[in-house]
């Protein structure tokens, strides 16, 4: 007999980063919708940072000794095995490697505390991980519970992972680090256009290790969902789907950007910053389709002369922009992150500031005209589902190849390049401005990025292609709990006989 669902329990594990862990609770909340308990677990670091920041939502959030909840998912920690002073951003090797060591230990213990806790125990039906803690694979096996992942990267990077681990197609190397790659459904990718982890250059080996046991491990994983939607990569889906079956489930992003939910603050997910909210009363005032967003995320932070460059071209554009300047956790060199004396005072008139805001609100906005970024998934998937153009500038990791996909393959904004000596000139980001604002590209930009913003709504709506892969996947986690369930009781019977 089939379970209920109440019945079933899934555990996520997410690597401590608010990149990571969003998506997470978004595909979460989707389970949760639908009848399953969820429980998202990460790391101690994780708590630090909330309690250190004390604010914790766009949603419903309660951070306290307690079980935490953000949107009635139950959030629980495990150690990484360092202290919470540890320095992991500049140490990024050591945290990893310590993380693969330690994280296997201290995650079994807590699914054994959950299972055996008095007042709510936890039998879970499922475990799904993500790249970044390819050992979570390794611990759901031997603890008997079915492993899945969430890649919270295009399936296009996912494609170039498999090639590149798998020595299916030639990559970039030392002797020669400018050849191009041909992958099956995908244009042809420059070194420009490839993630940073597969170039001979990459100072991060923890990261293209944990990749590499990600993708060994694929025959233990049960499905390999995917933070992206099937109309959006089809031809690279569909040229993966003889090594792997990959699930689109995206985009997974605030329910407001698709049209789902009028709930202002119901976004589900965390902000590691306060947002500053007089910015949306600002653009409440300006025109629509006028204003310039600029962010790079929660984790990049622009060198001085990154800075200035920027800086330069917004202020002789004499049109109206958002600029996201946030303040870094961590150290780095003079000037980075830091706005050129006497900007704030030379722009008043068109221009605002801010540390950090809801970027969902501000991509939402009728204000907003184009967005100036550096290319993280999440930020592209939301502004595809609100159909604004952008103006990429990428930086590293996945960022060039999410370029690609939005420039050329989707022709939804325009890619700003560097000149010899790797810098982007305030000049070149000046035309890419003008050009995306009121060029002749700015009209068909546009229509794409609308045509591009009802198909991902459609993929989430009922009974759209990223709607019914979801579905399957419970449906899955049911028959499968289900057989666990009646191969328990028929063991206990025939002990009993005997």
């Amino acid at each position: 007999m089939e379970l209920e669902n109440q019945t079933i329990h899934v555990l996520m594990v997410a690597f401590a980063s608010q990149g990571h862990i969003n998506p997470f609770l978004r595909l979460g909340k989707h389970l949760q919708t639908k009848g399953l308990h969820v429980t998202l677990a990460t790391t101690e670091t994780f708590r630090h940072r909330i309690i250190k920041h004390h604010h914790t939502d766009i949603g419903t959030t309660t951070i306290t000794d307690e079980i935490p909840a953000i949107s009635g998912i139950d959030i629980v920690f495990f150690s990484d095995g360092l202290s919470l002073e540890y320095d992991r951003k500049n140490n990024l090797d050591i945290y990893m490697d310590t993380l693969a060591k330690a994280g296997p230990i201290h995650l079994t213990n807590l699914i054994t505390s959950l299972a055996c806790d008095n007042i709510r125990p936890k039998k879970f039906s499922c475990i799904i991980n993500n790249p970044f803690v390819p050992w979570v694979a390794d611990v759901a096996s031997q603890v008997g519970i079915p492993c899945s992942m969430l890649w919270i990267q295009p399936c296009t990077l996912f494609a170039i992972y498999h090639s590149f681990y798998n020595n299916a197609h030639d990559f970039p190397t030392k002797e020669d680090p400018k050849k191009s790659v041909q992958l099956p459904g995908l244009p042809l990718l420059q070194t420009c256009d490839l993630p940073s982890f597969v170039l001979p250059n990459s100072p991060f080996g923890s990261i293209t290790k944990a990749f590499f046991e990600a993708l060994k491990n694929i025959h233990k994983l049960r499905w390999v969902l995917a933070n992206s939607f099937y109309e959006l990569e089809k031809e690279v889906i569909d040229s993966m789907s003889k090594f792997v079956m990959i699930k689109a489930v995206g985009p997974l992003v605030p329910l407001k950007l698709l049209g789902q939910d009028h709930e202002v603050r119901d976004f589900v997910g965390i902000d590691m910053w306060k947002a500053d909210d007089q910015c949306i009363e600002w653009l409440n005032q300006k025109e629509p389709n006028s204003v310039i967003y600029v962010s790079f995320g929660s984790l990049v932070v622009l060198s001085k002369k990154q800075m200035e460059s920027i800086a330069i071209a917004l202020k002789k554009s004499k049109r109206s922009f958002l600029w996201v300047v946030k303040p870094s956790n961590y150290p780095v060199p003079e000037g980075a992150g830091e706005l050129p004396e006497g900007f704030l005072n030379e722009t008043k008139e068109h221009g605002v500031v801010v540390p950090w805001c809801h970027q969902s609100l501000v991509l939402s906005h009728k204000s907003i005209a184009c967005f100036l970024t550096h290319c993280g998934w999440n930020s592209m998937l939301e502004t595809i589902s609100v159909g604004v153009p952008i103006i990429a500038y990428p930086l590293w990791t996945d960022q060039p190849t999410n370029a690609k996909l939005m420039v050329e393959v989707l022709g939804v904004g325009i890619r700003l390049w560097p000149n010899d000596e790797g810098d982007v000139k305030s000049e070149t980001i000046g035309e890419c401005i003008k050009d995306i604002m009121d060029g002749p590209q700015a009209t068909e930009i546009r229509a794409k990025a609308a045509r591009w913003k009802d198909t991902a709504r459609g993929a989430v709506a009922g009974g759209g292609s990223s709607d019914r892969n979801v579905q399957e996947f419970i449906d899955d986690i049911i028959r499968t709990s289900s057989c666990i369930e009646c191969n328990v009781n028929s063991s206990s019977m025939e002990s009993q006989s005997v």
